[in-house]
């Protein structure tokens, strides 16, 4: 069993990342730094500490979550690693590739393991899509799109989220889902064009993007806005023998925000309205057919970081894939 502690309170660390190591018996959840709220209201055993010292200083944690603010983590990172304790880093990784390439090596220097929590590689829509392209349904995949849209025309009450800061913006948060999807998929691609830009009134930050990643053949679309009240398809895939084409999004965040914990019955279950249609044909005549969905399992994250600490296992969110997802960012943006 490993000791954690998260650092952080918000979103991230009360919703996305508390529920699981609570409920895997992998894991004790022993410390949460928090200085806003009182995560003995969720967990009562927990300890409650006011800051990332009390937890470096606990020779007993053996993992440590960082949920804190985007221009924190590359700091909170190193300090982590610096103490010898095992660190898994919420998105964005890091605001630069450098500051990723001095963690990667000093993780390796301290020989513990970091990892990056991209839980959205464990989305239901994103494990369907995996398996219809594994699957050959389509064939060659020429053309790949994902949309990433939310409607929130008003401000973040969370100033740290308006505030231009290292890691700040649309591409750094939802766009570092939906790149991280891409290189998953068909790994680094040979040109990158894009570019970001703001839309909602009185914003400071950059709160849409649009990005193309050129895989010779294959062309990928990966699109995101703050203003988007009708949304269009989450993923849209053309290849040689069809199309696939998905509405909706995983609901594991709604289910956790709601109360229910990863081992109820239902979680991570989309409903049947939004599973995919795959667009094909057979002898010449058109076909539509209904893609049920996987199941959303973010629990899997959690698993392999305990497998690979405790048992040397394989990490399947390794740094370096996330290095090349920072260097995407740098070159859309710069």
């Amino acid at each position: 069993m490993l000791n954690v502690a998260i650092v952080g309170f918000g979103l991230s660390g009360k919703y996305l990342q508390a529920p699981f190591f609570a409920t895997n018996p992998n894991f004790n959840l022993k410390t949460i730094v928090s200085n806003n709220q009182n995560p003995q209201e969720f967990y009562p055993s927990v300890k409650v500490a006011r800051s990332l010292e009390e937890v470096l200083g606990d020779k007993t944690i053996d993992l440590v979550s960082i949920c804190s603010p985007n221009a924190t983590h590359y700091e909170y990172a190193k300090r982590v690693l610096q103490a010898k304790k095992h660190v898994l880093v919420e998105k964005p990784f890091t605001a630069t590739s450098q500051q990723a390439e001095e963690l990667i090596l000093l993780s390796q220097k301290q020989q513990k393991t970091l990892s990056i929590f991209q839980n959205r590689r464990f989305d239901s829509d994103f494990l369907t899509v995996k398996k219809i392209i594994k699957e050959g349904s389509l064939g060659e995949i020429l053309n790949f799109e994902i949309h990433f849209n939310r409607f929130k025309p008003l401000l973040n009450p969370k100033k740290w989220k308006e505030m231009v800061s290292p890691a700040s913006g649309i591409i750094y948060d939802l766009g570092s889902h939906i790149i991280d999807q891409a290189i998953v998929l068909f790994g680094v691609p040979q040109h990158v064009w894009g570019h970001t830009f703001t839309q909602r009134e009185n914003s400071e930050i950059e709160d849409a993007f649009d990005i193309r990643l050129d895989y010779g053949k294959l062309k990928v679309t990966l699109k995101s806005s703050l203003l988007v009240r009708e949304n269009s398809p989450r993923y849209i895939i053309h290849g040689t023998k069809g199309s696939f084409v998905k509405y909706g999004i995983d609901v594991q965040e709604d289910h956790l925000k709601t109360g229910m914990m990863p081992q109820e019955i239902g979680f991570g279950i989309e409903p049947n309205l939004q599973d995919g249609i795959l667009y094909s044909e057979r002898e010449g005549i058109a076909t539509q057919e209904i893609i049920k969905t996987e199941q959303g399992n973010w629990a899997l994250l959690f698993q392999n970081l305990h497998d690979n600490i405790v048992l040397g296992k394989e990490l399947l969110i390794k740094p370096e894939e996330i290095l090349t997802q920072i260097r995407i960012i740098e070159e859309v943006i710069s």
